[in-house]
């Protein structure tokens, strides 16, 4: 489908999944081609159809190019649209008639301005009354959007806003792997996890025309706590680093504190005896810390997201420090455990007491393990990238 007007070269693919839409499917493509029309740019509309209703001839005798599909989810539909989008730009969103097509020239223009990725925002735009159920509205859209900002350090206002526009390469870059609803998140996520540049325009929403229900009341009340439960599953799947690198920290830094403590006999201060126990629990705290680090570092090599990082993750835990750090290890650990073996062959295996000099062996010995496997490992997943 050709704009009425053109600015420059660009071309602009709208891309919708369509899922028995018959009702509201060809207003929806008018509204389309008036805004290529007010944007100046030309375009195709490409409905993504598995439905078992007429939408696919309604969207073709008003001018669409329909690709059926079999119905795989939400996600899925935009994985399967992207072999056939011939635009520079793309732009997504529900052919229900609940977000206004008719400007799209927003979108355009935040894209012509540098902008990989734009997200539309109804928080920010405006809600038609009745368009939003209170309990998407107030609860599960500021929780999700809440915790994919903490997370990923990024700024939406509405991450399950489904009308939003991204440049053909940005597309494939995100390379999208959710099936179902959760795509709206790994899209924003992957986004901010691949440094494009973003930004928000304000957008409007509508109520469902009359005679339609939405796909969450078709699905039933269970719906919209499932669609936020996989939401939130992938956020948390693509950010294990996020959690590791805190649980890192305070774990190490608690755990060096008592160990530093502890090392020399038991110390007094206001009152509280610290003394063997404390030792052992410092260097449970710095076991846990070390693999949250090393898990940290892992997850951003097989993430990819970091391509850069990789150099200096192969320079700094290079196979040759790694082994020699280990065997540092080793021989820091073995003499003071060797001891203590010794003390309690000659007490007819018995012991008489642990030095606080043989648990800081141990913690050494079990240091120089980690270090070991997560030397191999993370040369291995290096070797695995091209």
């Amino acid at each position: 489908m050709k704009g009425i007007n053109s600015r420059g070269d660009k071309f602009i693919s709208i891309v919708v999944p369509a899922l028995n839409e018959e009702l509201t499917v060809g207003r929806f493509i008018e509204w389309c081609q008036e805004g290529l029309a007010r944007a100046g740019v030309q375009g195709e509309i490409l409905i993504i159809d598995s439905s078992a209703d007429n939408t696919a001839e309604i969207a073709q005798q008003h001018g669409a190019v329909v690709i059926k599909t079999a119905k795989r989810g939400l996600g899925q539909a935009y994985i399967d649209a992207l072999a056939y989008v011939k635009g520079d730009y793309v732009i997504m969103g529900d052919c229900d008639l609940t977000y206004d097509f008719r400007d799209i020239k927003a979108f355009v223009d935040k894209l012509d301005e540098g902008n990989d990725f734009v997200m539309g925002s109804r928080i920010r735009g405006h809600i038609q009354d009745g368009a939003m159920p209170p309990l998407h509205r107030y609860f599960g859209n500021p929780l999700t959007t809440f915790v994919l900002n903490i997370v990923y350090g990024s700024n939406f206002s509405d991450i399950h806003c489904g009308m939003r526009a991204l440049t053909i390469d940005a597309f494939r870059k995100i390379d999208l792997e959710s099936t179902s609803w959760e795509y709206a998140s790994e899209m924003l996520l992957k986004a901010v996890k691949l440094r494009l540049q973003i930004a928000e325009v304000p957008v409007k929403f509508y109520k469902d025309v009359d005679g339609r229900l939405s796909h969450h009341k078709r699905s039933g009340w269970l719906s919209p706590w499932l669609a936020g439960w996989i939401n939130l599953r992938v956020v948390f799947v693509y950010a294990p680093d996020f959690f590791l690198k805190w649980a890192s920290a305070l774990s190490l830094g608690v755990g060096y504190l008592l160990v530093l403590i502890v090392s020399f006999g038991p110390v007094t201060i206001w009152r509280i005896c610290f003394s063997l126990h404390w030792l052992l629990l410092g260097i449970f705290l710095i076991v846990i810390g070390y693999s949250s680090f090393q898990m940290t570092i892992l997850t951003r090599v097989v993430s990819g997201f970091t391509p850069e990082r990789i150099g200096e993750y192969r320079k700094v835990f290079g196979y040759n420090r790694g082994m020699l750090m280990s065997v540092f290890l080793l021989l820091i650990g073995f003499p003071p455990l060797i001891q203590l073996i010794n003390e309690y062959a000659v007490n007819n295996f018995h012991l008489r007491g642990v030095s606080h000099e043989a648990v800081l062996g141990l913690l050494a010995v079990t240091m120089a393990f980690q270090t070991f496997t997560f030397t191999l490992l993370l040369n291995l997943a290096i070797r695995k990238k091209p």
